[in-house]
């Protein structure tokens, strides 16, 4: 197990949730102004850094960023997460003339910088920067269920497509590294849509590609996937060679926790809709469920299932601080 990796586990007690965007609250802004500005990424992971109780600082974790830089058309609001409203292709034999794009196209310029001044301002716990998955994002370039189509009907266009974010996602995390990210989440949701032969097929080679290319003892990959069938990809998934395996809450944590390598450290899953509709008392209930199917595996960290909402209620993320310190302390 790496150091970093080891740091992170050794202090259970600092949790490290998905919690970026309601750093908006902390700052007094809106969704636009944050991810448009890398002043703005930088003091929103300071913010949450300093009114919680985390390992690890995400920045933010905007998964239409890499298609934007494909030239796929992206819906923004003040209010929510952007989407992409218009795919890149339309057909899958299109790909073959998709150009990979240099990274600091669209918004990743801003990105990579706002870890580097996150980085100025957070000395104390690793920042990790997230990215899409291959897959996830070839979904967001050409139609989702087209796309799952076409892995049978045309696997090799479907491949050349795949290799070319996988091209592109590779390089973006190095970018990430030489501004001094301490490690990376890849957030890989696409994959768990597909079966698992398909999964296996047309997404973990790419990821597994992309986590050889950077990896070193020095920084940090994770691994999310929130799909419900992620049981059934447990081989494939254990064998991507990432420091962390992330899952979402379709899934019950506890079983498959013993199907990941001992030495990597296996995060999730409460609920992250619940920080949003739920009240404290719920997160907290929610939290202590998770750990009493969890606690006994010594490379589980208590986290939430996915990205928490921007809308999430602060009671309900200081809940949950709250209730993650209670349990470890009193364990200690």
């Amino acid at each position: 197990m790496k150091i970093k990796t080891a740091q992170i586990l050794k202090n259970k007690a600092n949790t490290v949730p998905i919690l970026s965007f309601p750093s908006t609250q902390l700052l007094g802004i809106g969704i636009k102004e944050l991810i448009g500005s890398s002043d703005m990424q930088a003091k929103g992971m300071a913010a949450i850094h300093q009114h919680c109780n985390i390992g690890a600082s995400l920045n933010m974790m905007d998964l239409s960023v890499e298609a934007e830089a494909f030239g796929a058309k992206i819906h923004f609001a003040d209010d929510e997460i952007p989407t992409v409203e218009e795919c890149l292709i339309e057909e899958i034999s299109e790909a073959e003339d998709i150009v990979v794009p240099k990274v600091g196209a669209g918004r990743t310029s801003l990105y990579i910088e706002g870890v580097k001044k996150a980085k100025e301002l957070i000395k104390d716990v690793p920042v990790f920067c997230g990215v899409i998955g291959p897959y996830s994002l070839a979904g967001r370039l050409f139609d989702m269920s087209e796309l799952m189509i076409e892995c049978y009907e045309s696997p090799d266009e479907v491949k050349v497509l795949l290799s070319k974010t996988k091209e592109f996602i590779s390089q973006y995390i190095k970018a990430f590294k030489e501004a001094g990210a301490d490690g990376v989440i890849m957030a890989e949701p696409a994959a768990g849509l597909l079966s698992p032969a398909l999964a296996e097929e047309f997404s973990a080679p790419f990821v597994k590609e992309i986590f050889d290319e950077v990896n070193d003892e020095e920084f940090v990959i994770c691994y999310h996937n929130c799909g419900n069938a992620v049981l059934s990809m447990a081989d494939s998934i254990a064998s991507l060679g990432a420091d962390i395996y992330h899952f979402g809450n379709a899934i019950e944590l506890k079983k498959i926790i013993p199907l990941m390598p001992e030495d990597s450290i296996v995060m999730g899953n409460v609920d992250p809709i619940l920080f949003k509709d739920g009240t404290p008392e719920d997160i907290k209930n929610a939290v202590a469920m998770v750990y009493d199917d969890c606690a006994g595996y010594e490379n589980f960290m208590i986290s939430s299932g996915c990205d928490i909402p921007a809308a999430a209620k602060w009671e309900n993320l200081d809940a949950y601080f709250e209730k993650v310190k209670e349990l470890y302390s009193a364990k200690e």
